[in-house]
């Protein structure tokens, strides 16, 4: 990637093209699985899916809290559909999309969804995804700010 590309990188030198389009698809992805009505939800969950290799891993404290699970680790596909159906089911209002720019090392790239947007507040989290040699996440780890938690905590993730 040229530095003269538009792109969201917070440090120009190290991105590429495959950090650049897991930063834009995988948000609008997960934008739109929690837009989608119900009988639609299978259609944004395999549209999220097709940006993870079918061995990754993702990690979150929201995977036991919406699967009544103890771990909070999923490895697969199978393993992540019916949590991605979940995620898309519940989505609490609080969620939102607002973030400024993502750092990365051209395989790992990291990304914060701040609780103070210009507009208000949203839930916090910051999103760190490793990438493999064909540009797919291979490993994910989300982790939680207190408002991201709070909502969690009250049972509030939900439509």
């Amino acid at each position: 990637m040229t530095h003269e590309s538009k792109t969201n990188a917070l440090n120009l030198e190290l991105t590429n093209e495959k950090v650049e389009r897991i930063y834009h698809d995988w948000d609008a992805a997960l934008a739109r699985l929690e837009e989608l009505p119900p009988e639609r939800l299978d259609e944004g969950v395999e549209d999220l899916l097709a940006l993870y290799a079918k061995d990754a891993i993702i990690e979150s404290p929201l995977i036991p809290h919406l699967t009544g699970t103890e771990r909070g680790v999923l490895q697969g596909h199978e393993e992540m559909r019916p949590f991605f159906r979940e995620v898309g089911r519940r989505k609490p209002s609080l969620r939102k999309y607002y973030r400024r720019g993502y750092f990365t090392d051209g395989k790992k790239l990291i990304w914060e969804y701040p609780r103070q947007k210009p507009d208000g507040e949203q839930m916090d989290f910051v999103e760190s995804m490793e990438l493999n040699d064909q540009g797919l996440i291979q490993h994910h780890a989300v982790y939680w700010g207190w408002r991201g938690v709070n909502v969690m905590l009250a049972d509030a993730y939900r439509r």
